[in-house]
Formats: structure tokens, C-alpha cells, sequence
């Protein structure tokens, strides 16, 4: 023990005294504090840890092995020597007792454990499945250590426990999923410690880093001027903005001192104990060594303000001791364990017997004195926990008050167990406007194993806007459907999942008035297509008649082209308008570089004449012609009426497309109609625990069925005796 390797103080200097007035300082804090603010109450009122039935247990938990006795005395003189050379520590974390009230190795309670599912062979997922599994227990003295320590199958039974407990069923599940992942004691914030989450932002609101934008590497490419403004409506502009300016500033001021308002000072900052996880990077492909919170199952740097020192850390085979400096934090600390200066090991991992003080501070160790050396290499025992196993009905149902509630800053997060709402809602986020939670902004709910693949949706409350989102796979290749009422023509916005269709149709739009579709990757360069609708027929309208029977009249549609290389510019169509009711027909083309006008060409109606069907007139009169790089034969009449003809069959198969269209409208909101009305939530074949109580709801609903029809057919058997019988007796009496 190098970083041990003191000799004992023959005098007392000035800094001694210090330091010692500074430890009864603490000492008496601790003795305020224990007496005013260290008892907290525990979130769950009325369990007592006494009372728990310890009988079934295995002999392991009650007694200790030869093996167990040794390393509990190598630790008792692993803790003599460290309270001696420093005295003003705190005390280690090393042998508490266990539900059996028997002191055990905090290195043999950790049973590393893989659990047989998929989710729980990440670090993530073990995280999760922990944070959600149990409930937070205070400790019953916030500053100082807990004097009991449970083994993980306890606390998996009663799904609760302290940061402690937390954190070795944590280490337990990690370092058997191959992380090389450490229990850590230490100090954190009063937030952490008391798992208070209302000044942090609901991390499913968390908006992603926005990417740094590149660079043009092209620095010669030209930069076309912004467009001109007047410098005196800026002028004006500017003092209207000065005039304002005061009134606004106190407002904001106001506004971010009792929205940003700051905790109170703790007055226990730095003596809060507290326990978490350390992951060290190597082992599973981990790039960088952080911490885990075992109340959140959040991922934090291990340069986070919120742990704010390091006691000890231990696994299952080895326990060591922080030499290191955490005046400022654990941002400074050094993982690098193999560091003697900065880690004291307690057991060595080599055969060579660790460098121990000559001088002991009792006299009942004069035996170990003699020695010199004390070997310290010790192989750790087996743990004695009982094997960790959790069922599938346990870890598909982790909540054991049902759901979990958890508060941020204006916000809310509700999480219950799949298949535990009839309508496969998993998870929900309510945003509000203010810090006390009454004005409700946004809600947003995420939702599992629905087969109409809906798995989140966002509803605005102000604007009472819904937004659904879908899984690839839907019958109607639906990707998002935004929508304020499943009612027709009220406003819907439908998203698609381009590649699974025909015409690369990835977005449309439609209210009462108009339509828009947005296209991707068409072979005619086509991305969108605008539709103004009239009104109907009001008469028709009151007569009753179904909306698709009457639909409503094409006013005009506006599609847009992307460029064709392939084609002139001259030649290549990049607008196209269909003035149905004026039967107007604008096509625009494309610019070349050098151009400034693009080139058009225009068919209109001949006025005083009357439209027929199928027909096509063209004259100078009704056709306007500008294209002044195009070659003669594409400005003559011929060139011009093929043309028209063409437009014409065009404009036929848009009308059919868009009544295609606004049946296709109609079709999604009788589906999601029908969806809602009747949701059901699938089952995987691989959940056989899952599928046979669904198999037999399914019996049972068909046993009612039959019996129901049985019934129905006992009763027309005896209503028709009873009919037979009527007639019978009528026809003797006459």
C-alpha cells in the first residue's frame, strides 16, 4: 500500500490542530443535521425492512464460510490501517450486514448475472430495466453510510431499495453483460441523492446537436447580393425597437428570475453520500469511461458537477480506495486503477505480498508486526447470493405501482408496462406552459405492439392539432397523418413512405378549398402538384347526397417539374397550369444560364365561341407563343396543335387522378377511423405466456358466443311450440 506508506505523527503541528478543529466542525454539523434534516421520509410509508421473512433463505446468507472469515479479517486490518493513516477519511463502505444480520464482503454481494433478454445486454437496457424495476428509498441518514447491505434477490422481491441497492444490482447485471463496470461510493448533489428531477429538461424533449455547417470549399463561387433594403425603414425600425426596449427588458427580467429560479443553497453540499455506477472504457467496445446514474439509468461524463467526490469503488473480485483530490469534483480523477498513487488496492492482484506499515495502532496485531510483510494476495470468494432471476412476466411488467411518474421542468413523463392499456400505451409526455404544471402546451405518447403500426403520437394543445406516426408496413403505406378531426375536408396532412409507392408520392395535403402533393424520384421530374376545389353544388348538397357522389368542381391545377438535363431548357417544362373552369392552359419552361425571361407558351378559350367536347381549336387568337431561342418548326401551328393535343389528354387523366386522390383521402379516414374504434394490440409468437392468455380469451369469447346462440335457438324452438300449440287449440275450439 504505497499510497499508505506514512509514519506515525510523533508532534502535532498547527496544520494538525487545523485539521482537527475542521473534522469536530463536521462532527458537530453531522450531530445538527442528524437530529433536523437527516431524517427523510421514505417515498413508500408503512414498509419496515424488520419485518421481511428471511427463513427460505439459503445458508449462505446466514452464515460465513472459512473463506468469508478470512477476507472479513483482511478487511478489518485493511481498515485499521487506513483509519490510522487517515484519520480525517470518512469511513469505507467495506462489511455491512446483510437481511440475515450478518456481516458480508461488499465485493461478494455483487452476482454477476446475464439475464436471457435481448434489451438487457446493453448497458442501456440494464439501466432502464433497474431505474423502472424499483423504487427509490431514501437514505435514513443522508450524510452518513446505510449500515445494512441486501442482496439483489431481496431487493428484486420487494422492488426497492436505496442508492446502494440500486447500484449493485446495476454492477451486478453490467459486469455479467462483459462491462468492466465498478460500484462507486461517493458524494453528489442534493438532487441526485433525493432523485430530484424538476430542474431538468425531460430527456424525450431533448432537441439533437445541431451539426456544425461545412464550409464551401469552393472559395472563387459567387455571391449574389442580398436583397435591398431601405436604410431608413431600418432607422425607424431600430427606434421603435429602442422605445420598447425598457418595458420589454424589466418583463424579461422578471420572467427568467421566477423561471430560472435556482435551488437554495444546500447546506449539506458535498456531504450528501451517494452511490452509482462506474463503466470503464475497453471491455464491449466502450470508447469512453462515464458514470450511470442507478435512479435514472441516465449516461453522465465523469466530469459532471453533480458527483462531487469518490470514497471507494469495488466489483465483484477487488475493492479500491480514491487517493485523489476531489476538492474540485471527479472532473480531475484518474480511472486508472493499475495507479497505486492514485488507487489503493486492497488485495493484491499480483503474488507479491503488499508493502503494509511495520507499525500498528493496537497491540493485539504485535503478531502481524512481526511479520514485516503482509501477504495480501487473496483470491475472493464465490458471492454468496442466490442466483439472480427475473421471469418474463416480471421484466414485461416492471412497474410494480402500475405506472412511474416522473416530474422535470414543466413537464411530466408517464411510463407503464406494454400490454398495460387497452390501447398499447407506453409512455407519455405532457409539456406545460409554467413551472406549477396547470397549462398544458403539448402532450406526446408513444404507444407499442398496435397492429396499425401507430407507435407515437403528438397532440398540440392550443391549436388542438394531432400528429400520428406510423412503422413501415401499414396497409396504407401511411408514414405520418396530421389532422385536427377524422371528419372529411376539415384540414389533413398526410405523410407517406415514398419508396412502397407507385408514383413516388411522399406528402399531401387537403383541406375544403385545396390540395397539394409533394412527389420524390419520378422519372418525369415531377415534385409537386397544387389543386384549387369550389364549393358544391349547394342544392345537390341539401338533397343528401353522399360527398363522393358529389364531388367537389377543379378549379385549377398547378404542377412543378424539376430540371431535365436531358432536354433544352427551351423544351423542358418547369410549370404547368390547367385553368379548368377558364379553360386556360400555361405552360413556363425552364432558364438557361444566360436567360432572364423564361420561355412560355399559353392556350386560351376563343371568347364568343361555344366549348365542345373533345374538340380543339387553335388559332393565333387563343395561343400565345415566346421562345426566342427555340427553333422555327416548335413555333408553327402544327407543332403548337399537337401540343394542345397533348395538354388536352393530360388535363383528362389529371381530373381522374385527382378524384383518385380525394377517394384515396376519404378511404385513410374511414381506415383510421375504423382503427381507433377497434384497436388491437399483437402479440409475438416467441411470447407463449402472452398467446395463451390471449388463446384462451379468444376460447372463452367463443364459449359465450355458442352458448348465446344455443340460447337464442332453445328459445325460437320453444316460441314455436308455443305458436304450434296456439293453432292447435284454435282450430279445435272453432
Amino acid at each position: 500500500m504505497e499510497a499508505l506508506e506514512e509514519t506515525e505523527e510523533v508532534g502535532q503541528t498547527p496544520e494538525d490542530a487545523n485539521s482537527l478543529n475542521s473534522s469536530d466542525f463536521l462532527d458537530d454539523l453531522e450531530a445538527d443535521i442528524t437530529v433536523e434534516e437527516a431524517s427523510v421520509p421514505s417515498d413508500v410509508p408503512g414498509f419496515d425492512w424488520s419485518s421481511i421473512d428471511t427463513s427460505h433463505l439459503p445458508s449462505s446468507y446466514k452464515t460465513n464460510s472459512r473463506q468469508e472469515k478470512e477476507l472479513l479479517q483482511l478487511a478489518d486490518h485493511f481498515l485499521e490501517q487506513y483509519t490510522h493513516l487517515c484519520p480525517d477519511r470518512k469511513p469505507l463502505f467495506i462489511h455491512p450486514v446483510n437481511e440475515c444480520g450478518v456481516q458480508k464482503f461488499v465485493s461478494t454481494t455483487l452476482r454477476p448475472t446475464l439475464l436471457p433478454f435481448p434489451e438487457l445486454y446493453y448497458w442501456s437496457g440494464c439501466a432502464s430495466f433497474v431505474c423502472d424495476y424499483l423504487i427509490m428509498e431514501p437514505l435514513k441518514c443522508p450524510i452518513t453510510l446505510p449500515s445494512s447491505l441486501y442482496s439483489p434477490t431481496t431487493i428484486l422481491k420487494y422492488q426497492r431499495g436505496n442508492c446502494f441497492d440500486f447500484t449493485v444490482l446495476l454492477c451486478s447485471l453490467l459486469i455479467g453483460a462483459g462491462y468492466d463496470a465498478y460500484c462507486v461510493h461517493g458524494y453528489a448533489t442534493r438532487e441526485m441523492c433525493s432523485l430530484d428531477q424538476t430542474q431538468e429538461v425531460c430527456p424525450l424533449l431533448r432537441k439533437p446537436l445541431e451539426e456544425p455547417k461545412e464550409e464551401d470549399p469552393n472559395k472563387y463561387r459567387i455571391k449574389y447580393p442580398l436583397e435591398p433594403q431601405s436604410k431608413f425603414e431600418l432607422q425607424q425600425k431600430d427606434k421603435k425597437e429602442e422605445e420598447t426596449e425598457p418595458g420589454q427588458e424589466e418583463e424579461q427580467e422578471e420572467e427568467v428570475v421566477m423561471e430560472v429560479e435556482k435551488p437554495k443553497r444546500d447546506p449539506l453540499h458535498g456531504l450528501r453520500v451517494h452511490a452509482w455506477v462506474l463503466v470503464l472504457s475497453g471491455k464491449r467496445k466502450v470508447p469512453e469511461t462515464f458514470f450511470i446514474n442507478p435512479f435514472t439509468g441516465n449516461h453522465h461524463s465523469t466530469t459532471d458537477e453533480c458527483f462531487l467526490g469518490i470514497e471507494s469503488i469495488w466489483n465483484h473480485s477487488n475493492y479500491w480506495v480514491n487517493m485523489q483530490d476531489c476538492r474540485q469534483g471527479c472532473k480531475d480523477l484518474s480511472f486508472d486503477l493499475s495507479d497505486s498513487i492514485c488507487w489503493e488496492i486492497m488485495f493484491s492482484e499480483s503474488n507479491e505480498p503488499s508493502q503494509l506499515p511495520t507499525e500498528s495502532p493496537k497491540k493485539d496485531t504485535d503478531d502481524m508486526q512481526e511479520k514485516g510483510e503482509i501477504d495480501m494476495s487473496f483470491e475472493m470468494p464465490l458471492s454468496w447470493v442466490a442466483p439472480i432471476k427475473v421471469s418474463y412476466r416480471e421484466y414485461e411488467n416492471p412497474f410494480s405501482q402500475g405506472k412511474k411518474v416522473i416530474l422535470y421542468n414543466k413537464a411530466k413523463l408517464e411510463k407503464w408496462a406494454a400490454y398495460a392499456n387497452g390501447d398499447g400505451l407506453v409512455e407519455r409526455v405532457t409539456v406545460y406552459a409554467d413551472s406549477d404544471c396547470t397549462e398544458e402546451v403539448e402532450v406526446k405518447e408513444w404507444f407499442k405492439h398496435r397492429e396499425d403500426l401507430l407507435y407515437m403520437r403528438e397532440v398540440n394543445k392550443q391549436t388542438q392539432l394531432i400528429t400520428d406516426y406510423f412503422r413501415p408496413g401499414h396497409p396504407l403505406l401511411l408514414k405520418a397523418h396530421s389532422y385536427t378531426s377524422l371528419e372529411p375536408e376539415t384540414g389533413h396532412t398526410v405523410e407517406y413512405y415514398h419508396t412502397a409507392r407507385v408514383d413516388g408520392l411522399w406528402k399531401r395535403f387537403e383541406n375544403a378549398t385545396e390540395m397539394t402533393e409533394y412527389f420524390v424520384g419520378r422519372e418525369d421530374f415531377l415534385h409537386m402538384r397544387h389543386i384549387e376545389l369550389g364549393e358544391r353544388d349547394k342544392k345537390v348538397q341539401m338533397a343528401g347526397i353522399r360527398t363522393d357522389a358529389n364531388p367537389r368542381p377543379i378549379v385549377q391545377i398547378k404542377e412543378y417539374f424539376h430540371r431535365n438535363p436531358e432536354k433544352p431548357a427551351d423544351e423542358d417544362t418547369e410549370e404547368r397550369i390547367f385553368m379548368v373552369i377558364d379553360d386556360i392552359i400555361q405552360l413556363t419552361y425552364h432558364l438557361e444560364v444566360h436567360d432572364t425571361i423564361a420561355s412560355k407558351v399559353v392556350f386560351c378559350r376563343v371568347i364568343g365561341r361555344e366549348k365542345r367536347e373533345d374538340e380543339i381549336f387553335l388559332s393565333r387568337e387563343n395561343s400565345v407563343t415566346y421562345k426566342p431561342w427555340a427553333p422555327e418548326k416548335h413555333r408553327n401551328m402544327l407543332y403548337l396543335y399537337n401540343l394542345l393535343w397533348e395538354l388536352r389528354a393530360e388535363q383528362k387523366l389529371l381530373k381522374q387522378q385527382v378524384r383518385d386522390s380525394e377517394a384515396e383521402m376519404l378511404n385513410i379516414l374511414t381506415v383510421r377511423e375504423h382503427e381507433e374504434a377497434n384497436i388491437k394490440l399483437s402479440v409475438s409468437m416467441y411470447n407463449t405466456a402472452r398467446r395463451g392468455q390471449q388463446h384462451e380469451a379468444t376460447v372463452l369469447k367463443e364459449e359465450q358466443k355458442s352458448s348465446q346462440s344455443s340460447l337464442e335457438n332453445k328459445n325460437q324452438l320453444i316460441r314455436g311450440e308455443d305458436e304450434s300449440l296456439t293453432h292447435h287449440t284454435a282450430t279445435n275450439s272453432s
